[in-house]
């Protein structure tokens, strides 16, 4: 099939009027309304035959039931590309987005600001709000905190730049003194803050090999040099993808039926496979993906639309799941602009 740069003026103009229109109302666009819409002056059994060619070079779909026509993947992705004209986001949008997001009161974790913003773009955009967390690995521990729980158990907490939180649990010996988890904890901050986790992983046993301990604080020390990699490796697959809420996209048309409205649960559900579609969009800037292009053939009725965000090593996703038929100019704006507020609030 020709690409969409060699369709005639004409069809290309038809071609915007019909998937505005279908993106308005939801139903198939009639060569009348798509008339009206194009602005062009031209008669119904002309829109009628430009719309006829456009369905054979593959742009457009002719429900058996219905006069009018739907758009293909491969029109969204036309427009996108070539017809459509970015919508910035209203004063009222950005203030909406502004005053929800927790660091712009005064401060807040990153994941907060993450999941808010996930919740206010669904609101704003009527789809699912989506969010990667930053990739752990990439931020620097400011504070490591031992306490001791049970005789046996130590619960490490690992306070991160951005107000970043997470914890985890430690078997040590039992006749290890409390003093001594003390000074053990002074040695790891004294050596490891200022340091990312990954630099922490790599260079641990060098790092602690010459501090001077008692013989129980080396072997506490030991057991962070023993068991290093697991310790100072925070990933946490499925919870670092963020989700608003699901209401907003449930209420379209698209998910009316039973069997539409189960694989929209499935997605929110199993978040393996967002993760997975998610998983390599840090750093690449606004990324769309439309219906049959997302790789996955569950998504093949979905559009992606996510932009990255990136500062100070923080690194992630922000952007919205919802069908094919979705206001991309509007969406778009909204995504790119909410992305860059993230950036601004992570200081």
């Amino acid at each position: 099939m020709p690409d969409a740069e060699h369709l005639t003026d004409r069809q290309l103009r038809v071609l915007a009027a019909v998937i505005e229109t279908y993106i308005e109302t939801a139903e198939p666009a009639g060569s009348r309304l798509v008339a009206a819409r194009s602005g062009m002056g031209i008669s119904s059994a002309t829109i009628r035959s430009t719309m006829s060619d456009l369905e054979k070079k593959g742009y457009l779909f002719h429900p058996h039931t219905s006069a009018g026509r739907i758009p293909t993947d491969r029109a969204y992705r036309a427009y996108v590309d070539l017809l459509m004209r970015l919508a910035p986001p209203s004063t009222a949008e950005r203030e909406a987005l502004s005053q929800e997001l927790p660091g712009s009161r005064g401060g807040g974790a990153v994941e907060e600001v993450l999941r808010r913003a996930a919740q206010v773009l669904g609101v704003l955009t009527q789809e699912l709000g989506v969010g990667v967390a930053p990739a752990l690995d990439e931020i620097v521990l400011e504070r490591l905190e031992l306490v001791r729980v049970t005789s046996e158990r130590l619960l490490l907490v690992f306070n991160l730049r951005s107000g970043v939180v997470r914890t985890i649990f430690v078997q040590i010996p039992g006749a290890i003194a409390p003093d001594v988890v003390h000074r053990v904890s002074h040695v790891l901050n004294e050596r490891l803050a200022g340091l990312n986790l990954r630099e922490i992983r790599t260079s641990l046993a060098q790092r602690l090999r010459d501090a001077g301990q008692t013989v129980e604080g080396r072997e506490l020390l030991n057991i962070f040099i023993r068991e290093g990699e697991e310790i100072f490796d925070l990933s946490s697959g499925e919870a670092d993808i963020v989700l608003g809420s699901a209401q907003m996209l449930a209420d379209q048309p698209e998910f009316a039926s039973n069997e539409r409205m189960r694989d929209l649960l499935e997605l929110t559900e199993h978040r393996d496979l967002l993760q997975e579609a998610l998983r390599d969009r840090r750093r690449t800037g606004l990324s769309i993906t439309i219906g049959g292009e997302n790789l996955d053939p569950r998504l093949n009725d979905f559009t992606l639309v996510t932009a990255s965000y990136d500062r100070g090593g923080l690194t992630g996703v922000i952007g919205v799941l919802g069908p094919t038929r979705m206001p991309y100019d509007k969406i778009i704006g909204l995504v790119e602009h909410t992305s860059r507020l993230i950036e601004g609030l992570l200081t």
